[in-house]
């Protein structure tokens, strides 16, 4: 399936469905063609600014989809409609679907100890027939360990899996990913958030409705806001400067 990806304020985006992005995937999957999947938002086009890094990172993805209301209003803004919004966190659960259909293998790293663990007896009640072939919650700084980087990427080279699922938070999902993924065998790795506690239920998403009108950013900063005001209202607001700065 080709991809039509567009050029969108300092970066670029695939413009397709949730379901092109399921198909897109699949067909990796399928053809064994190893890459990675980022969901940018408000947070990511904010950093990308100056973290030219972190920039070529997002770039050089096989799939970069759209996670956040406003940029599929700022989209529109700028004449260059987005198809729709695909954050992590809705489109792990089609890919969970996926995998028990297909049989594709699936590994979980990320979340607190424990969690990742959670996480899979609840998704293997939920998805019935999903394999889940391995787990684990790394410990608070591993990525600054080779040793224990080493040690993950052993467990994922063991297994092979067909999907990797990386929640480590942005942007270290992603430098862990880029950094790491000529050194595992894992064919498509997703680079999504908080998914594995939203499968363990030890983090709640807003409801639907919230999401949709665009305020799943004010419920989550409800529920942590000293670790997110500062993101939110501080760094985020830098989105309006660099919608002025590119819509032309």
């Amino acid at each position: 399936m080709p991809k039509n990806r567009i050029k969108f304020l300092n970066t670029y985006i695939d413009n397709v469905t949730m379901s092109e992005a399921v198909e897109y995937i699949d067909t990796m999957i399928q053809h064994k063609k190893k890459g990675y999947v980022v969901t940018p938002n408000v947070d990511f086009i904010v950093r990308m600014e100056k973290d030219v890094q972190f920039q070529k990172i997002v770039e050089n993805a096989d799939l970069i989809v759209t996670d956040g209301k406003p940029l599929i209003w700022i989209s529109k803004k700028i004449k260059t409609p987005i198809k729709e919004k695909i954050s992590g966190s809705d489109l792990s659960p089609n890919i969970f679907r996926l995998a028990a259909k297909k049989g594709y293998t699936v590994f979980l790293l990320g979340g607190k100890e424990g969690v990742a663990e959670k996480a899979k007896m609840n998704m293997e009640l939920k998805y019935p027939g999903i394999n889940i072939v391995g787990v684990y919650s790394p410990p608070f700084g591993f990525e600054k360990n080779l040793k224990e980087v080493n040690r993950i990427n052993e467990m994922i080279n063991n297994l092979s899996p067909d999907i990797l699922l990386v929640c480590l938070g942005s942007p270290k999902q992603e430098m862990f990913i880029a950094k790491n993924i000529n050194k595992y065998e894992a064919c498509v790795s997703l680079a999504v958030g908080a998914t594995i506690d939203f499968e363990a239920g030890t983090i709640k998403r807003a409801p639907k409705w919230i999401s949709n009108i665009g305020m799943e950013w004010f419920y989550r900063f409800l529920k942590e806001p000293k670790r997110l005001f500062k993101r939110y209202f501080v760094d985020d607001m830098k989105i309006f400067y660099l919608y002025r700065k590119y819509k032309d």
